[in-house]
C-alpha cells in the first residue's frame, strides 16, 4: 500500500511522531522505495513529503501541520497516518478535515496503508482558491 503514496526514489521524507506502535513494515517499504533514510526532528532540508504518525491525544493537529509546511517543498504532500477505527488512538476523519483548511491544506485522498493504519494525503491549497 505505501507504493500508492506516490513517493519515489530519491525523495526526502520527514517523519514525525514515530513510536513503538507504528507499522514498521510501512516504514521499511517507504525507505525501500525512496532509497533514503527518514529525516526526524528539525532539519534545514526541504523535503518531498512529511509523514506524521498521529494519534488521538497527540496535541494540536493544526500546529503540527503548520510546522510540517515549514519543511515541505512546493509540490510535496503531508501524509497523516492515524490508527484505524477500534484501534487505540483512533482519530476521527473529521478532525483531519477540520484541521487541514486552517493550516492552508486540502485533503486529496485517504488510503489503507497497513492493518492498523490509515493515511490521509494533504497538499497546500493553490493560490487563488478559497
Amino acid at each position: 500500500m505505501p507504493a500508492r503514496m506516490g513517493m519515489k526514489n530519491g525523495d526526502l521524507i520527514l517523519e514525525v511522531g514515530c513510536g513503538d506502535d507504528c507499522d514498521f513494515t510501512v516504514r521499511e517499504l517507504i525507505s525501500k522505495i525512496t532509497g533514503t533514510e527518514f529525516i526526524e526532528g528539525h532539519t534545514q532540508e526541504v523535503v518531498d513529503a512529511v509523514m506524521i504518525w498521529w494519534r488521538d491525544g497527540d496535541g494540536d493537529l493544526v500546529d503540527e501541520l503548520m510546522d510540517s509546511l515549514t519543511y515541505l517543498s512546493a509540490t510535496g504532500a503531508i501524509w497523516v497516518l492515524t490508527p484505524k477505527v477500534n484501534r487505540d488512538g483512533h482519530v476521527e476523519p473529521s478532525d483531519i478535515q477540520d484541521a487541514a483548511p486552517i493550516a492552508g491544506l486540502s485533503q486529496t485522498s485517504t488510503l489503507s496503508v497497513a492493518p492498523d493504519w490509515t493515511a490521509t494525503r494533504l497538499v497546500a491549497r493553490k493560490a487563488g482558491k478559497r
